[in-house]
């Protein structure tokens, strides 16, 4: 097959578009720290790094290795009109891929900044809402045994509504309905858990 020869005016002409066009996409591919959205929203978890593994403490108890100590996680940089926000940690390997909620909290102060290690117990100052078994509590990991370590997405949504405008009770579905139109943004930090 021939190769195309360019005129050297053509060729000449086409170097600053070439460039201008590589540069632009190497500032779309700048990496961004994890947990960091463009906004600028923060999302962490002391216990792991985004994609490590969570330490066995904050599993279910019993047979699935741990004590049910629910899990720090701390937001910063959030949308200007914050007033509160919610947290979920959900498992999407779960129940045969259809996904498992194992905690829902919501109407938190978003200035508030953080939930500690076993803060979920207490519920001081904000909602707990249904797991999936039911309970409002939160749930430790229990990802069968032998399954390749699940993710669990520790999700942080922040929205206008002023903490405890919500009512008790909303599952994570429901929550989500209920923050339509107020949600300005969310961030999540995933962990792997297995046994």
């Amino acid at each position: 097959m021939p190769r195309l020869r360019l005129h050297p005016v053509v060729r000449s002409a086409l170097l600053p578009i070439s460039v201008v066009a590589l540069a632009g996409l190497v500032a779309a591919c700048t990496v961004m720290p994890p947990g960091t959205t463009a906004t600028g929203m923060r999302v962490t978890s002391s216990a792991f790094a985004d994609n490590g593994r969570i330490p066995a403490e904050h599993a279910g108890l019993g047979d699935c290795g741990g004590r049910n100590v629910s899990l720090p996680v701390a937001w910063s940089r959030l949308p200007a009109k914050a007033q509160s926000v919610a947290v979920l940690l959900s498992d999407p390997d779960g129940a045969n891929g259809l996904g498992v909620s194992h905690w829902v909290a919501y109407n938190i102060p978003a200035g508030r900044g953080e939930l500690k290690a076993g803060e979920a117990e207490a519920a001081a100052g904000f909602t707990i809402g249904p797991n999936v078994a039911g309970a409002a509590a939160y749930r430790g990991m229990c990802p069968p045994a032998g399954d390749l370590p699940h993710h669990y997405t520790l999700t942080v949504v922040a929205s206008d509504l002023a903490p405890g405008a919500l009512p008790a009770g909303l599952t994570r579905d429901a929550l989500f309905a209920a923050l339509k139109g107020h949600a300005l943004g969310g961030q999540s930090v995933v962990g792997l858990y297995g046994r």
